[in-house]
């Protein structure tokens, strides 16, 4: 397969780039993964990542709604990239709370942003992982052979979640509006009550168990035995590695976005905040009160924001003069139990597609690791370093093990980055890729939790030659 791929390309810079990956397989003679990867179907690859600055909610995108931010994140890749949008031949989108005039938004926001109105594009949601389930799908249409070229992206809009009237009064409203008479319409509204103005309000809870995710994090946390100050401790972690990573110009994956009617352009991510271990302590629980161990400075906090990237086959790529930043290998989703294990799609997720891939631990030389809450990290951590849980729970007789920490999030996560559902998916693909070539690592592997109990693991392999 290799040498025909080799012969259909038409340009010599192609022909050298494909002759560069070539001879990279070759040298991978441990790693039978990898050559029976090669073999067994075209390889995809990752091209590059954007995003809007995630930004707090109710702060400068305030008075936007999320098709303005998915638009600029497709714009933003496609002039990042320097590609023609026509070569896009299928977008698939994320959002988890959809404003209700979008509700395809990667439809609506692709036509905005000057794709092709023959470009087919249809969303997914699938909570904190929507994005990732963007990349997925995509990756499993180019395996089937039915596009050569996706955007994948996802996006969440906190300042103005949708808000509606009460079944009442919406079972009243309609109604009126069959009404025949004006008679029969005043008729009806006359039944209008107080209560029928109680607002329908979005869930915060899980709709299976009736609990926050907040709450399920106050009780894993306690189950683990994990203290208020492990806590504050890995939150202040990742600012920590966040506001150096912003500082260092690592992340480069963030497009400036111009507000309309607002001088200043957003440029950064604005939930970056160093604070001390003695701020960190005065908090008082955020779910669990006044015994809880959850605050509003160890859990992720309502985010703005949007991402888009670029996946193809290696094939046209190289057709079209682009160098990948990584191949996108293995993936699997996991659900488990809701209630007691809402939180802990990582630790099913990260052995199920490390034995996939066929490698161990120790391969993996980034990892980047979805932080909803500080203590879901650490409860995530203390059950990979567990033979009870692996022999109860995973079906193993011993222990996953606990990765190598000076690998982890080395740029922060969600909990200083933000945490825009349906985007952040992306964000951690982009950042994979860039860590793996700045920081010299073959794999890179990222894994999530998500509401309803499940999760998302992937592997990704540095590119030979890519930059960033």
């Amino acid at each position: 397969m290799l040498s025909a791929v080799r012969n259909s390309l038409a340009t010599k810079q192609g022909v050298a780039k494909y002759a560069a990956a070539e001879n990279y397989w070759r040298t991978l003679t441990n790693k039978s993964y990898a050559t029976k990867t090669a073999a067994a179907g075209q390889n995809i690859v990752f091209i590059d990542g954007v995003r809007t600055p995630f930004l707090q909610s109710g702060t400068a995108y305030k008075n936007l709604i999320a098709y303005d931010l998915a638009r600029h994140s497709l714009v933003a890749l496609q002039k990042k990239i320097g590609i023609s949008k026509e070569i896009v031949e299928y977008i698939i989108y994320g959002t988890v709370m959809q404003e209700v005039r979008t509700s395809n938004i990667g439809r609506e926001a692709a036509l905005a942003a000057g794709y092709s109105d023959r470009t087919p594009a249809h969303t997914v949601t699938m909570a904190c992982i929507s994005s990732n389930q963007a990349i997925t799908t995509g990756m499993g249409l180019i395996a089937c052979g039915a596009y050569d070229v996706i955007v994948a992206g996802g996006v969440e809009f906190m300042s103005d979640i949708p808000i509606r009237h009460s079944r009442s009064m919406r079972s009243l409203m309609l109604q009126a509006n069959k009404a025949k008479t004006v008679g029969q319409k005043l008729g009806l509204l006359a039944g209008i009550r107080p209560g029928h103005f109680v607002p329908d309000l979005p869930a915060v809870a899980e709709f299976s168990s009736g609990e926050t995710m907040g709450h399920s994090g106050d009780r894993l946390t306690a189950a683990f035995g994990i203290s208020r100050k492990e806590q504050d401790d890995y939150a202040l972690r990742s600012h920590t590695l966040a506001a150096k990573a912003q500082e260092q110009g690592y992340l480069t994956d963030v497009i400036p976005y111009k507000v309309p009617n607002v001088s200043q352009v957003v440029d950064k991510d604005n939930g970056i905040r160093v604070s001390t271990p003695e701020q960190l302590s005065k908090l008082k629980p955020a779910f669990v009160k006044p015994y809880g161990t959850v605050t509003a400075a160890n859990a992720s906090f309502l985010t703005d924001g949007a991402s888009a990237a670029l996946i193809m086959t290696e094939e046209k790529a190289l057709q079209l003069g682009l160098t990948p930043k990584a191949y996108l290998r293995n993936f699997t989703y996991v659900s488990q139990d809701p209630v007691d294990q809402l939180l802990l799609g990582p630790t099913y997720a990260i052995p199920k597609v490390l034995g996939k891939a066929k490698l161990s631990i120790k391969d993996i030389g980034v990892w980047e690791i979805h932080e909803a809450f500080a203590g879901q990290i650490l409860a995530n951590l203390k059950a990979l370093d567990s033979d009870w849980f692996a022999q109860n729970y995973l079906g193993k007789s011993t222990k996953v093990g606990v990765p190598d920490l000076n690998k982890w999030n080395a740029w922060g996560g969600s909990l200083s980055i933000g945490h825009p559902f349906a985007a952040t998916g992306i964000r951690l693909a982009t950042h994979t890729a860039n860590r793996l070539i700045r920081e010299d690592q073959q794999f890179g592997l990222i894994a999530a939790c998500a509401a309803g109990g499940q999760g998302v693991g992937m592997i990704m392999e540095r590119y030979p030659g890519a930059k960033i």
